[in-house]
């Protein structure tokens, strides 16, 4: 059971890189005036929700598998993420 958490873990982690990886890039394409702030947006905003459904995904995961210092390794994204939709959905 513990392989089974520990490689989805790595397929859930692989997925919130390469979502980073594409944050940047499309910031750094507004920056260079590539984009317009209005496609920049719509395109980073569809996938806020993803993220924060993998990082709190992998945190309860290891909150229910009783690995605590991954668990509060993950607590700090996790709680970023779910801190950053609660303000978009403010101010939305």
């Amino acid at each position: 059971m513990e392989a089974v958490v520990f490689v989805f873990s790595l397929l859930d982690c692989c997925a919130l890189i390469f979502l980073s990886v594409y944050f940047i890039i499309t910031l750094s394409d507004l920056e260079c005036d590539y984009i317009n702030a209005r496609s920049c947006c719509s395109k980073l905003n569809k996938w806020v929700i993803p993220e924060l459904i993998g990082h709190t995904v992998i945190t309860v995961l290891m909150l229910v598998s009783l690995h605590w210092f991954i668990f509060l390794l993950n607590l700090p994204a996790a709680t970023w993420n779910i801190y950053r939709m609660i303000l978009a959905l403010i101010n939305d």
